[in-house]
């Protein structure tokens, strides 16, 4: 579907991040994990970039409305979107993609996410306790430091709302405040603290590239099946 949505809503959700929440088309259609391509219609500025920007999905297709979040870069796209006032159109053309949660419920998912990675499982996660699947979940969702993390108190929430997901905040850049904080970079020994059966999972990675061929380099040294590995990278935001 390609059609102009009308902004309703725009904030910062972690450092330098900000989630954008369009009106729902009549009609439109999407499964939790997807992407679609935004236009700007006739922006005061542009770059060689271009006008138009893929960004997944934050919100649920149960949810009333769509949204899209993404770290605030100083590049023409961004400033413009970043201007937007409420009430101003953009071309939505989508959705696109299969990064979405497998349908065998006795199948655990863990996500091992880099930073603004994250927005596609923000989607998945709220699907599933919405629609009350048995999927097992585990959310291991890296960041420099704590004030980068988006959707930190959706995913806080969605815990406690649904008993089969768990969330687990990493930070590599500053020493952790809690106890419920895992500190430094995602390894073996991390993986296995969490992770009962390491050949049990779907397991789905998305963040900074080379953070993705690393993770994924992990799994296949630890002998997960490489079918059971699905990736999505998030190149320059």
């Amino acid at each position: 579907m390609i059609t102009n949505v009308k902004l309703l809503k725009k904030e910062t959700i972690a450092r330098d991040t900000m989630a954008f929440y369009f009106e729902k088309p009549a009609g439109f259609e999407f499964r939790a994990g997807q992407f679609a391509d935004y236009t700007l219609i006739n922006p005061p500025e542009t770059d060689e970039e271009g006008n138009t920007r893929g960004f997944s999905f934050i919100t649920a297709p149960f949810e009333a409305n769509i949204g899209a979040a993404t770290r605030m870069r100083d590049t023409a796209f961004k400033r413009v979107l970043k201007d937007l006032a409420i009430g101003d159109e953009v071309k939505l053309d989508g959705p696109y993609g299969d990064f979405t949660l497998h349908k065998t419920e006795s199948t655990p998912a863990v996500f091992i996410i880099g930073g603004i990675g994250v927005t596609p499982v923000r989607s998945m996660v709220a699907q599933a306790a919405h629609d009350r699947t048995q999927h097992k979940i585990i959310l291991i969702h890296a960041n420099r430091i704590l004030e980068d993390a988006p959707f930190k108190l959706d995913f806080e929430r969605l815990a406690e709302q649904n008993h089969n997901f768990r969330y687990i905040p990493v930070v590599t850049d500053e020493a952790p405040t809690t106890s419920k904080l895992e500190h430094g970079r995602v390894d073996e020994a991390m993986l296995k603290r969490y992770i009962a059966e390491l050949n049990s999972p779907i397991y789905y990675l998305s963040g900074p590239e080379a953070m993705v061929k690393a993770i994924r380099q992990l799994l296949v040294g630890l002998k997960v099946n490489e079918d059971n590995i699905r990736t999505e990278e998030f190149a320059g935001y």
